[in-house]
């Protein structure tokens, strides 16, 4: 995309980003509400059945790592349509898939696929929107929660409608197939659209983040914060399984909080930049409603469960929005952006991998969720005070000497025109 021809990207863009956003959650959600009948027909056991959740999120995060570089060799829309090919072909793979390690080896390759999305996506987001960051960054977050929320209220259905009685898993983890197909279509044919392939630039490897405090900050932050997600993602449906409700009723409360994280992430990047270049208010909030969450489950809240999955959501959805939006305020030019993000991205999806085990070994050795629900509250305890770190006024400071700054796109905005920017909109 050519910065310079128009302001924007424009609506159609828009829909794109949307319809690959869809794809990156709906694999990963719509496991958990077929724990049961899967567990059945393949024996897997619940160290087994944490990996369909662990190993995508391992594989998210190595590819992001790499997801930059391979986007300068073949472009922005060669690497997004190689991630969308990957998910599609994880996903149809699973209508054969006849026991565990084929299950494992569909959710590792669309775990890369997914991070090689998430690696490029970021940067063609500021680069298309450089006015509109905040809103666009909401809007591609929304997008990547509803995806999750498809994943986990429609696969029960799509089960039970090809199997009856007996749910067929296979189609009800298969179809989400189709959906990357649409969107790499869709991807593939927007040729109005203008994609650079910029040539590799010296000193903007990610390699170079791995020396810096405020990369592994923004990484450690993202991750624990994801934590909490991927363990709600692996556990929650079963955690209500357990108290005999179907897979369809813990699939639907996994959706509703699905779609509190669709809101909140679409909403809280464009009411905080509207309020300023300060986020961490917003991503105290945030936890905040986390923390409300995971203590009315550690403690049997009598609040009810919708009211529970609404709260998490919101707190879940509005802080990976507002990390996001983060890390790409921290550098002006879109690619150098990209590159902090995407290293946020990938040591942090790694981190967050670590959660479902931890949880789900508590979960085998207790019996219950209890204290797994407690590790989650204490994590968003530890996050509280780390979020003052991140003053706006030291972005460039804390990453001075992080990229070249002759690596810097030509006409891409400078710090001062975002700030200057941001004031006038205040």
């Amino acid at each position: 995309m050519r910065a310079g021809r128009s302001r924007d990207g424009g609506i159609a863009f828009a829909i794109v980003i949307v319809l690959v956003a869809l794809n990156l959650r709906a694999f990963l959600t719509s496991s958990s509400p077929l724990l049961e009948p899967i567990r059945l027909a393949t024996g897997i056991g619940f160290h087994a059945v944490a990996l369909l959740t662990v190993l995508p999120m391992f594989a998210m995060g190595a590819t992001s790592l790499f997801g930059a570089a391979v986007g300068q060799r073949i472009g922005a829309r060669g690497g997004v349509g190689l991630g969308l090919t990957a998910i599609a072909l994880a996903c149809a793979s699973r209508y054969v898939a006849g026991g565990a390690a084929a299950l494992l080896w569909s959710a590792a390759l669309a775990g890369a696929g997914v991070g090689l999305v998430q690696a490029l996506m970021p940067g063609v987001v500021k680069q298309a929107y450089p006015a509109r960051i905040g809103v666009m960054t909401g809007l591609y977050s929304a997008a990547i929660m509803g995806g999750g929320g498809l994943g986990a209220m429609a696969s029960p259905w799509v089960a039970h409608a090809f199997g009856g009685a007996q749910p067929d898993w296979h189609a009800g983890l298969s179809i989400w197939s189709l959906l990357a197909v649409f969107a790499l279509l869709y991807w593939l044919n927007m040729r109005r659209m203008e994609f650079t392939t910029d040539a590799p630039r010296q000193g903007l490897s990610w390699l170079r983040c791995f020396a810096s405090r405020r990369a592994w900050l923004l990484a450690a932050c993202f991750g624990l914060i994801n934590g909490g997600y991927t363990s709600l993602v692996a556990w929650l449906p079963h955690f209500y399984a357990q108290q005999g409700w179907t897979a369809q009723q813990g699939g639907s409360v996994l959706a509703l909080m699905t779609a509190a994280q669709v809101v909140s992430a679409l909403a809280m990047p464009a009411i905080a930049r509207s309020r300023g270049r300060d986020l961490r208010p917003w991503l105290a909030l945030t936890l905040a409603a986390q923390l409300a969450g995971f203590c009315a489950l550690t403690f049997d809240a009598p609040a009810p469960a919708v009211a529970i999955a609404i709260v998490l959501g919101f707190g879940l959805g509005g802080a990976f929005s507002l990390c996001m939006v983060l890390a790409l305020d921290h550098l002006p030019d879109p690619a150098q952006a990209g590159a902090l993000a995407g290293f946020m991205q990938g040591v942090g999806f790694m981190i967050a991998a670590l959660a479902p085990f931890v949880t789900g070994w508590v979960r085998e050795h207790t019996g219950g969720f209890t204290l797994a629900w407690a590790y989650l509250a204490a994590v968003v305890v530890v996050l509280l005070p780390l979020m003052l770190c991140f003053d706006p006024r030291r972005y460039a400071a804390s990453t001075a000497g992080l990229f070249d700054v002759r690596g810097a796109l030509p006409g891409a905005p400078s710090l001062a025109a975002l700030d200057g920017a941001a004031t006038r909109k205040v």
